[in-house]
């Protein structure tokens, strides 16, 4: 089982866009303000509900059709059957998921089967944050409004709250919105714009996806600090404090213990006896002392001093975590470090990757977890999603290609994962970085274009562009154009608009130009790539498919007419270039 695609509506600036999702790996590049922070929001609220949705997530532009809505109902008079749910579900953010199911995994998705002509493959399911009732949203918000105009005959300058359904519902969302499920037709997916609801459509009880995903988040603020800074007079230790999560929930011999924790268990009694035993002897003499002042009493009881050894409490102080400079960890005289001393970006790539392991041990039940009735009581579900936001803050270059390389094999590092096609992992990476992208396969990358306003009531959007096919199958202009780009200029992807340049001359005296004489483009995040004239066409189904501004700056190489010599140019010969034919976009 895997998500194949998700369609998102409405969402900040991704009115309507398509993505589709790789089977492994699949990574969000784009220039800055493009959407890919909006649609890995929009999966973690659909999907994971890690918060609300607010009134700020709706596409700007279609405030303007909702309030139109709100005029409609301050002048219309109810009548029954006369409020329409289909005019709102035009305008609301909305997440359309297709899965791919195998034909051994039906008894997962029985809930989500449309109709007794569904053949397998795709099932849809549509999440979409609507009014709860229709005629109570009707109703409170033309009372409101009536009554704050009421109020406001009177003083004129004074603005009473509603002033439109904007307003109304910056207060009121949540109390008449809510996330229903509707169940989609897999023969209308091939469809140029999402498929329309039925208007007796019902939503689905319950979470659709329940047993189905387990989803894990990564997101781009970690909380890292160093040694020298603290925050509120506390320092992170992020590693022990994941360490010692990871122990409580899969390690902790004192939790549920079988018969491979009984050597822990005894060591920690007879710890515990022997501490006991020297309290006692320490604290003999202060309790004499006591008991010499007739307190306790006769008939009062003794004081005795007992311990208690959890061995979490081992992990709970500020060198839990150490690291060994002398590359001999069994070298006991050699000094150690405490995690606060390393660098930052090696302990986000610890902390990161540890994460992973964390995420994937808790789907399969490692441990412990296994046998907490919240666990054991369900099965484990079949595809794990983990999204992970800019993993390359506080990583130099060659940790993140590190942690992209290596990501996705330890979600999959279980025995029941490496061979087993029962449970599936995906993996969503959203990125500024040209390193990341450098190390990932170009078949993963989504690229989020940006689509300027097209009217003064519009506001601008973005659409996705799946880059696995922009050059084609195997060809010599695909293995060329992959290759370069692999080799050098990554940063197209996250750029503002492209020069292409013939040669090295170029390459340094176009940045000088820019610097010292447009002070637009200055601002402006422009990648200078050096190409060579004769090949620029190589890299048009890409520029064309990023919908990139590009410049092309070639050398007039001459050559003859028919023959396609190069010479050397001589005024009146009447020679050509090709250049310009072969470079043009």
């Amino acid at each position: 089982m895997k998500i194949k695609l998700v369609d998102i509506q409405n969402y900040r600036k991704l009115k309507s866009c398509r993505v589709e999702l790789s089977d492994s790996t699949t990574v969000f590049v784009g220039a800055n303000n493009s959407g890919k922070t909006s649609a890995m929001n929009a999966l973690m609220m659909f999907l994971k509900k890690q918060r609300d949705i607010s009134t700020k997530d709706f596409t700007l532009s279609n405030w303007k059709y909702i309030n139109e809505i709100g005029v409609n109902w301050i002048y219309m008079e109810y009548k029954e059957n006369n409020l329409n749910l289909s005019e709102w579900r035009k305008y609301v953010p909305t997440l359309d998921v297709w899965i791919h199911v195998e034909k051994n995994e039906v008894h997962y998705v029985s809930h989500l089967i449309p109709s007794l002509d569904w053949t397998g493959d795709l099932l849809g399911v549509r999440l979409l944050f609507e009014p709860r009732d229709l005629e109570k949203l009707y109703f409170e918000y033309k009372s409101a409004y009536k009554a704050a105009r009421k109020i406001g005959e009177s003083k004129n300058t004074v603005k009473l709250w509603p002033q439109s359904m904007h307003d109304f519902l910056d207060r009121e969302l949540h109390k008449h919105f809510t996330v229903n499920a509707y169940l989609l037709d897999p023969s209308k997916i091939g469809e140029l714009y999402p498929q329309n609801l039925p208007d007796n459509s019902e939503p689905i009880e319950g979470d659709p996806f329940k047993g189905l995903f387990k989803i894990d988040i990564k997101n781009a603020q970690r909380g890292l600090t160093d040694s020298n800074y603290t925050e509120g007079g506390t320092n992170t230790k992020k590693l022990t404090v994941q360490l010692r999560k990871y122990f409580d929930k899969h390690l902790n011999p004192l939790d549920m213990p079988d018969i491979t924790d009984l050597d822990a268990l005894e060591a920690i009694e007879s710890a515990r006896e022997a501490f006991d035993l020297r309290l006692n002897e320490s604290f003999r003499d202060a309790i004499k002392e006591l008991e010499e002042l007739n307190y306790p009493g006769f008939s009062d009881p003794k004081i005795i001093i007992t311990s208690k050894v959890n061995p979490i409490d081992g992990l709970n102080h500020d060198s839990a975590v150490q690291f060994s400079v002398s590359g001999n960890n069994t070298n006991e005289e050699f000094p150690y470090l405490p995690e606060t001393y390393n660098g930052l970006g090696y302990q986000n790539l610890i902390s990161m990757v540890f994460s992973l392991i964390e995420y994937r041990d808790e789907w399969m039940r490692v441990g412990k977890a296994g046998k907490h009735s919240d666990y054991n009581s369900s099965f484990i579900e079949p595809l794990h999603i983990v999204m992970i936001e800019e993993p390359e803050a506080h990583l130099h270059p060659q940790a993140q290609q590190v942690f992209i390389k290596k990501a996705y094999q330890v979600l999959r590092n279980h025995p029941n994962l490496k061979d087993n096609n029962q449970f599936s992992t995906q993996l969503i990476i959203s990125t500024h970085s040209s390193h990341i992208v450098h190390a990932s396969d170009f078949t993963s990358l989504r690229y989020f274009r940006r689509i300027p306003a097209k009217s003064y009531t519009d506001v601008p959007t973005s659409e996705v562009v799946n880059l696995s096919d922009t050059f084609g199958d195997n060809t010599d202009t695909s293995k060329f154009a992959i290759r370069y780009l692999k080799s050098t200029h990554c940063d197209l992807f996250f750029a503002d608009a492209a020069i292409l340049v013939e040669g090295p001359a170029e390459r340094m005296l176009i940045p000088h130009f820019i610097r010292n004489h447009f002070k637009e483009l200055d601002r402006s995040y422009i990648s200078v790539l050096e190409i060579g004239g004769s090949h620029a066409h190589r890299l048009r189904p890409l520029i064309e498919k990023l919908g990139l501004l590009t410049l092309i700056i070639t050398d007039i190489d001459s050559v003859e007419k028919g023959t396609n010599k190069k010479v050397i140019p001589i005024t009146g010969k009447d020679y050509i270039t090709l250049n310009f034919e072969s470079a043009t976009l």
